[in-house]
């Protein structure tokens, strides 16, 4: 059974690897996103605009319809909310997806590949009712849309 065990170890292991070997050579991920050194400093700040400044060097955004955001209008559990961010604005490098009512806002970001297309999904942990924000960097400067989501007393907050 051990070596069964190991086995199946050794082969999700390199089902992995080659997945990943895949997908950099396939450009949707670079080599510097996968190695990419966690920011600190953009993860643990208390204010959108400071999270956005860290990530991504300014935290103006201007708003744009040309984001999509999917979520739930109401979450019965904050601790999992599916999120989908899509993008047909020209050129996306990165998005990054945030909530307002968080401590710290910042909960995801993605750098993008030339020829990726800009559609992601993850899902969030919401500490109580707030705004999804997602914001995109295209072309150099930083878009946003937003939408409102409900997280139920049953949730992690009301």
């Amino acid at each position: 059974m051990s070596h069964t065990l190991h086995r199946r170890t050794f082969l999700k292991g390199s089902l992995a690897a080659g997945t990943l070997g895949v997908a950099v050579s396939a450009g949707l991920l670079t080599p510097q996103t996968v190695l990419a050194a966690w920011n600190e400093k953009a993860f643990h700040a208390k204010k959108a605009d400071k999270a956005l400044s860290a990530a991504f060097g300014s935290g103006k955004t201007e708003a744009s319809e040309k984001i999509k955001i999917k979520a739930p209008d109401i979450a019965e559990n904050g601790a999992v909310v599916p999120v989908t961010v899509s993008s047909d604005l020209p050129g996306v490098e990165n998005i990054a997806i945030l909530s307002s009512a968080n401590n710290t806002p910042l909960l995801a970001v993605y750098n993008l590949g030339k020829n990726t297309k800009a559609d992601v999904s993850c899902r969030i942990k919401m500490a109580k009712t707030g705004d999804v924000i997602a914001v995109v960097k295209a072309g150099g400067k930083l878009y946003a849309n937003r939408k409102g989501v409900k997280v139920t007393i049953g949730g992690c907050g009301g």
